[in-house]
């Protein structure tokens, strides 16, 4: 148990395999599965979405964003998660997880596309098993779970040789949204293989968590019947080792898992947001000293030596600079194509309004 400043309650940050501190811990339940050249790749992207989240945010405050999401804080959740699923399984995410789509290798630009204004979509789900951002809270519970239950229609929809898996994220607001409890409905009633990872960092724009539930998030999960894990979000190696046991649950047919993974928005909710009056300088310091590319950092520098660390920043810099040329040349959108793809086959109604946009 940690306490958040001099006031806080005990705070249960779960299950836990790297200390602040850099150190291993041992946990009865699970152990660390990455081994040393994937630990380096969860540092490098972690690195690189660190990066690219702060690029993405100056590029907003100059005015060639509408809006950007920031991820700052949660890397470690993200990255551990979507590492520890396989290829084929699809990904449903909210608005913030930008390392998981990155990880997935759809190009910084394409993340860019939607809050720059130029599409009302974003890149091929089904190339790269993720689908597009919501900005309606829960909404993409239901969607995941519609695909779970796809899935299980299909016996397990089998991709090299393994049933496809759901995986959905959804943060603590969305928790307590509708949307949400029905989706866990259905994925209990029905086994769907879909495993919900919340990311709790805390903050529900300016709502914190403890006023939205007494209890552990986690602890949802019993009440529709199936397993719910908390787990320190802000550890990239137990979200891998967690979120993997999560999914292998799922895979084998035992149904739906919900994963907790706490964590900390380290940045306003979104770049229309001042954090600064509702989250209290002893908190984000508190957070601060549990920064998850710190913490790994602290644990690789045990056997690399500081020229590696530089040149993965070097690395995450040059990245940068190529997503802010990419953006600013991101072409702008025919008028028209804003009745585009509305409707797969169209109609005389789009068409006329097609119309009414050329004439005008």
């Amino acid at each position: 148990m940690a306490e958040r400043g001099e006031n806080a309650t005990p705070f249960d940050e779960g299950v836990r395999l790297l200390a602040p501190d850099g150190s291993l811990v041992d946990d009865p339940r699970f152990a660390v599965r990455a081994d040393s050249r994937q630990t380096e790749s969860f540092y490098r992207e972690m690195v690189r979405a660190r990066r690219l989240d702060e690029e993405a945010t100056a590029l907003q405050r100059q005015g060639e964003l509408v809006l950007w999401i920031p991820l700052r804080g949660q890397e470690a959740a993200q990255v551990g998660s979507a590492a520890a699923a396989r290829l084929g399984d699809f990904l449903f995410p909210s608005y913030r997880e930008h390392a998981v789509a990155w990880h997935r290798g759809i190009p910084p630009v394409e993340v860019l596309r939607l809050l720059r204004g130029v599409t009302h979509g974003g890149w091929d789900p089904e190339l790269y098993k993720v689908a597009n951002y919501v900005l309606v809270l829960a909404s993409q519970t239901l969607h995941a779970v519609g695909y779970g239950l796809g899935v299980r229609i299909d016996e397990g929809a089998a991709r090299d040789g393994d049933p496809q898996v759901v995986m959905v994220y959804l943060g603590d607001g969305a928790m307590s949204q509708g949307d949400a409890n029905e989706a866990f409905v259905w994925a209990a009633s029905f086994a769907a293989p879909v495993v919900f990872f919340c990311q709790n960092n805390q903050w529900a724009i300016s709502t914190p968590s403890r006023r939205q539930s007494p209890v552990p998030l986690a602890r949802r999960a019993e009440g529709f019947g199936f397993p719910g894990v908390r787990v320190d979000g802000n550890d990239v190696l137990a979200v891998h080792a967690v979120t993997g046991w999560a999914l292998e649950h799922a895979r084998s047919g035992q149904g739906p898992v919900l994963v907790e993974a706490n964590t900390y928005r380290m940045a306003p909710h979104t770049t229309s947001d001042d954090a600064t009056r509702y989250q209290e300088p002893a908190e984000v310091a508190w957070w601060g000293a549990r920064d998850p590319i710190d913490r790994l950092e602290r644990l690789l520098a045990h056997t690399h030596e500081p020229a590696w660390f530089a040149q993965v920043r070097a690395e995450a810099d040059a990245d940068a600079a190529a997503l802010r040329r990419q953006c600013l040349a991101l072409p702008d959108p025919s008028p028209w194509s804003l009745v585009d793809h509305v409707l797969v086959g169209g109609s005389s109604l789009l068409r006329e309004q097609r119309g009414q946009i050329w004439e005008g």
